[in-house]
């Protein structure tokens, strides 16, 4: 008769409690109940998101990530789906997909979706999948998709609800204002949806390089030449169909809406701070009939058609410019933060 392993009670994972104090401790493990999954993380892409400090002030002290690929180490009771050594795309909410809001599609507004969580997180060698996400948003990986490629399927999946709710499809004319690796995946994506144009812009030569090759047909540097006048030029006059604003400033959001087409909408991707208002020119709105569509995360639908997406061979691995170890994911963060040099950073536990 063999021995049984004793369960496991905590594992090591970067928690972050302040800015600049992220810390590799050992951490507290629950132990498994009904439904729920026991997995050893196998990557995590570190999320621009977790870098806006207003944003994370609040939430520490936390385990920071969720950009995983993990691999089953144990189920729970019930579970049928999958079986230890399965590789999974592992979401960090899920909805309950039964209430009005996921009846309508609003996933992220489901109660169940706000309040589930992996634990302690992604940025851990083992985490504790609940069972609300097991059954609505963990997705088995095909062998032929990497674990590097793989951590993309939550930041793509962002991207593609923000594509679907701004309405791109061929022969938009598509502006990407910001070229950190969710603006490059924006401009793969629309090139595959069928964009006629997509022109991008920033202020960091890397990034204008990095946007080049993503699939822009036109680069601004926003420090050497007028936005508005440039997309316009290259629009006969217009704008563009569908401005995508990646910088969560005021400032972006203001440039964006002046190269927006009439008819057109603006896609406001990250949010600002609190205390930031932009003056909504309700006017201007009005008589040009734009939409502001603001985006925020991302459900089951679009986490299954961002795995199609990489299925298919969208090229994500070449926007990773940085792999850690889980020791090194506060340096990854510093890199994230500094937006220069880095895009995409993958950490392996």
């Amino acid at each position: 008769m063999g021995v049984k392993s004793p369960p496991v009670t905590t594992s090591r994972a970067i928690v972050y409690r302040a800015r600049d104090d992220l810390r590799l401790e050992d951490v507290p493990l629950p132990p498994l109940a009904a439904g729920e999954l026991l997995v050893r993380i196998r990557a995590c892409g570190l999320c621009t998101g977790e870098a806006m400090d207003w944003y994370m002030a609040r939430k520490a002290p936390l385990v920071l990530g969720h950009e995983i690929v993990a691999e089953v180490v144990q189920t729970g009771e019930g579970v049928a789906r999958f079986s230890p050594g399965d590789r999974i795309f592992v979401h960090h909410h899920a909805p309950c997909m039964r209430c009005r809001s996921c009846q309508r599609g609003d996933h992220v507004h489901c109660l169940t979706w706000r309040k589930t969580k992996l634990t302690p997180g992604g940025l851990s060698e083992l985490a504790i999948v609940p069972r609300e996400v097991v059954s609505a948003d963990v997705l088995p990986l095909p062998r032929e998709i990497s674990d590097d490629a793989a951590t993309f399927v939550e930041p793509l999946a962002c991207v593609v609800k923000a594509a679907h709710r701004a309405g791109v499809g061929p022969g938009d004319r598509i502006l990407v204002i910001g070229l950190g690796v969710m603006g490059l995946l924006q401009i793969m994506l629309a090139r595959r949806l069928g964009a006629e144009l997509i022109i991008g812009a920033d202020r960091v030569g890397s990034r204008l390089e990095r946007g080049k090759h993503a699939g822009a047909d036109i680069i601004v540097d926003v420090t050497q030449t007028a936005l508005p006048e440039t997309v316009r030029s290259h629009t006969e006059g217009a704008g563009a169909d569908v401005v995508v604003v990646g910088p969560g400033t005021v400032e972006a959001i203001e440039m964006g809406f002046r190269c927006v087409a009439p008819g057109g909408s603006l896609m406001l991707f990250t949010p600002t701070p609190p205390e930031e208002v932009w003056p909504f020119p309700v006017h201007d709105a009005y008589f040009r009939e734009v939409s502001v569509i603001p985006s925020y995360s991302t459900g089951p639908p679009q986490t299954q058609e961002a795995l199609q997406w990489l299925a298919r061979g969208l090229p994500v691995e070449t926007l990773i410019t940085h792999r850690f170890p889980l020791e090194g994911a506060a340096e990854g963060y510093r890199l994230v933060r500094e937006a220069r040099d880095a895009l995409k950073v993958v950490v392996h536990p």
